[in-house]
Parts: C-alpha cells; structure tokens; sequence
C-alpha cells in the first residue's frame, strides 16, 4: 500500500481530459498510434480523453511523455555577455581594448543584428531590467464579473440561434453562470473558462426536458426579412447535434478538433457533421451554394449568423450579482433539503426503532366454520322393542349369572 501510494505521488501530472485529446490531434496522433505506443486498447484511451478513467503507473508515464508538447525554442543571447554574467570575478581590464576574432564578430553580427554593425560586447554586466508591475489580483467575486460581463451577452445571442427561443437562451445561460459558480475553483484555472460556460450553456439549452414545458414548447417568431427567415429556419430544421457544431465552428470560430471536443465526437465525425449541415442549409441560402471553397463558406456563414443574432432583440441577461446571488441561494436550498431529509430519516428509523416490539409473537388465526364435512355417524334410533328392553335393564338388579340372559316379558 505504501509502495502504490508513493507511485501515484510521483506519477507525471496530466492535463484535463479535453486537452489530451487536443494535445494528441496536435501531433497528429490517432487513437490507434497512442494505444499502441502505451500498450492498451482504442477503447482505454477513448476513455482517457473523456475522463472516465485515467492511467497509472508506467503507463502515466508514457502517455504524459507522449503527449507532453513540445518544448518551446529558447531564444538566442550573445555568448560573450553570457560569458560576462557567469564569471563576473574576471572581468576584463577597462583599459585594455578586447579582442574579438573575425570570424567570432561575423558571427555575432549575423546572431544580433544582420543589417547593422556588430554591437560592442560590455564589460560588466548590464544592469537588471526594472520590474513591470505586477497586475492587480483579483477576487473571486470580480474575476466571476468579469468573465460574466465579457462573455454572457454574446452567449445569450449564441444560445438563441441555437434553440430559437429568446427565454430559453437567457435561462440557460444563467443556469450556466450559476454552475461555474459553484464550482468557481474549477472553472477559474481552466484553460478556456469561457468555453467551459459555453459548454454547460449548450446542454441545458438542448436538453430534451425542455419540450414538456409549455412556455419553450414552441420556437419563437422568426425574423421578417426573407434571408433571415431562411437562415433561421434552416438552423431549426437541422439535428441538434449538427447545429451545434455547425454554430460552433462557422459561428463562433473554433477549430474542428476542439468542436468535436466540444461536442464529444472523433474529428472526423465532426467534419462529416459540418459538411451535412452546410449542404442542408445551402439549399436555404442560394449564396452559400454559389461560394467556390469551403472557407469561403465558412466566412460567409460567419457573416450571415452574426447578423441573424445581432439583428434580433434577445433579452440581456441579468446582472452578475443577481446569478451569484441566485447559484449561493440555491445552494444553500439544497443543503438545507438534504439536512432536512437526513434528520427526517433518522427521525423515522428512531421512531421504529422504539415502538417494533422485541420478540416475535405469532399471530392467532381467527376461527372460520369448516364447511364439506360429512355429518358424523352413529347408533340407529332405537326402537320400542329396545326401549322396552332398555327400561327393564335398569330395573333389574343385577345379582348374578341371570343377568347375562335378561327376560322379556
């Protein structure tokens, strides 16, 4: 047990599952290539990137080492002042004049500055560059204002193409303030915190659930000019899944590996969606059909759904205060829900535990008339001959052998 615990603390940490899968499309790495290098299946991998599991041991290693990005490239310095700053107990006398090879200054020269003469090499070491002040830091309240403040109103219109219903858009983008919230110390080191509201914004906007409701059981109106309309109408008409990641990548401008991301599919599986949409929404928009690429398609999509969320009024969404205010309330609701159902149960197993009886004590069965019994048998009716006899039996005395053989009269 202490030999597992030690390996775990010395394991190599790893990214968010969402930025193993980036870091591998990266490298252009296939799930198969990654399993294979690791030693395990398509499958365990998969899982790795979801998060469902994560790898231990000398597997950690080699996958960490695997996808670990590249290292960044350091950038060139002049070897002498280097030279300078690393021995500073032998600088070179001021009044001696320092010798520099040819061919050492041609190569400075073509290092630092290729269009101008060589600089002279100091003496001593250059004094440090001043310290750029430190940025402010902030709370968590104003980091969550901030993000709010930059991200909800065009999330709010983003949502709106994607379900076609003003209400609809707000909640969720609410809900999904709400969350980040409450979980503001995960969102708040994430790598995009803004894609992670985005995310959570998206699964609440196209929950299936929403249907039963009446108020979002009917998109809203759509626009009155005509190529709007048919935009809009296309949108709808499209799957779920294929709306959203047409949005994602024409609308909001992500790549495709981290819109398959996004939406928790393979890249290729992402692309065939896109190109679905697009084809479907094409025979909306004569325009698109007539574009040469596909990146002109992309700009031109780009365009048209811009206009379609900013030509429409979706409602703002409420002040930061008010959803932090609201996530803490719900919050507390739920705790005190749960500390209230936790003392009901103990409550209730208190109750039975004084009032259930000790020992078992079988129950008495209720008598009940039987019923298909045949009537019990017995002697025949006697006849007057035998009452005659009967009452002479008893009148005799009964004093010896004559009382065996009786005589009747």
């Amino acid at each position: 047990m202490t030999r597992s615990t030690t390996d775990e603390a010395a394991a190599p940490p790893l990214p968010s599952p969402k930025e193993r899968r980036r870091l591998r499309e990266a490298k252009s790495l296939s799930e198969e290539q990654v399993a294979e290098a690791v030693g395990v299946t398509r499958a365990t991998v998969r899982s790795w990137e979801t998060g469902r599991t994560s790898p231990r041991g000398r597997k950690r290693a080699l996958y960490a080492k695997l996808i670990a990005p590249d290292p960044e490239p350091v950038p060139a310095t002049r070897p002498k002042a280097v030279r300078r700053k690393e021995r500073p107990e032998r600088p070179a006398p001021a009044a001696e004049p320092v010798s520099v090879a040819p061919e050492a200054v041609a190569q400075v020269s073509a290092a630092v500055a290729p269009t101008s003469a060589p600089e002279p090499v100091p003496v001593s070491a250059p004094p440090p560059p001043e310290a750029e002040p430190a940025a402010p830091r902030l709370s968590p309240d104003e980091a969550f204002d901030a993000l709010y403040a930059h991200s909800a109103p065009g999330l709010v219109r983003q949502t709106y193409l994607l379900t076609g219903r003003r209400s609809l858009a707000r909640e969720s983008v609410e809900r999904a303030f709400q969350l980040a919230w409450h979980r503001w110390p995960e969102v708040a080191v994430d790598r995009d915190p803004a894609g992670w509201v985005r995310a959570a914004a998206y699964e609440y906007a196209m929950s299936p659930w929403h249907r039963l409701r009446r108020v979002h059981r009917h998109p809203d109106a759509p626009p009155s000019e005509p190529a709007r309309r048919a935009l809009f109408e296309a949108l709808l008409d499209l799957p779920p899944a294929y709306r959203r990641t047409l949005l994602l990548y024409d609308g909001v401008g992500l790549d495709l590996p981290e819109t398959a991301a996004e939406t928790e599919a393979s890249t290729p599986a992402a692309a065939g969606r896109l190109e679905v949409a697009r084809a479907a929404v094409a025979e909306r928009l004569p325009e698109l059909a007539a574009a040469a690429s596909p990146a002109e398609q992309s700009e031109l999509l780009q365009d048209r759904l811009g206009g379609l969320a900013r030509a429409e009024h979706v409602p703002a969404p409420s002040p930061a205060r008010t959803v932090r205010t609201g996530s803490e309330d719900k919050a507390r609701l739920w705790t005190r829900a749960a500390i209230a159902f936790v003392a009901l149960l103990i409550g209730a197993t208190a109750l039975t535990l004084h009032t259930a009886p000790t020992h078992y004590e079988q129950p008495v069965s209720p008598p009940e008339r039987v019923g298909g019994v045949p009537p019990r048998g017995g002697p025949q009716k006697l006849t007057p001959q035998d009452l005659k006899l009967q009452k002479v039996l008893k009148e005799q005395l009964a004093h010896g052998p004559e009382r065996l053989v009786p005589r009747i009269p």
